[in-house]
């Protein structure tokens, strides 16, 4: 397996849109000193810069997943959630979709007279 860079995500654990606590768990700093740092940079910068950056890493930063990420496949599919949940969604449709139809091959094959013609003789030998 390929070595993978760790992501950055929003915190869920967040104050206000979680992008301090996404960075302090990044970094593996305590989330208090990214606060610090935060504020400082707000207030020397006359506020309007850093709030700036702020908002625009809380919008591209995606939110922290519920569950960890487990393989590519998951990786895969949560960021084209993040990313398009419209997406995500016909990928899922898509997959239950086949699951559905591998079902109901399984059901024809199983409830078709064949079956029961199969499983009757076999019972008599």
């Amino acid at each position: 397996m390929r070595h993978r860079h760790r992501r950055v995500y929003r915190s869920r654990d967040a104050m206000i849109l979680g992008v301090c606590g996404g960075l302090a768990e990044h970094f593996d700093v305590s989330v208090f000193w990214v606060r610090v740092a935060f504020v400082f940079g707000v207030f020397s910068t006359a506020f309007f810069p850093v709030a700036l950056l702020y908002l625009i890493a809380a919008f591209l930063m995606p939110l922290k997943p519920v569950q960890p990420i487990q393989s590519e496949e998951e990786q895969e599919f949560y960021d084209s959630y993040t990313h398009s949940s419209s997406m995500a969604l016909h990928r899922l449709k898509r997959t239950f979709d086949r699951l559905d139809r591998r079902i109901q091959r399984m059901e024809d094959k199983v409830t078709g007279a064949g079956y029961d013609w199969e499983r009757r003789l076999k019972e008599e030998r």
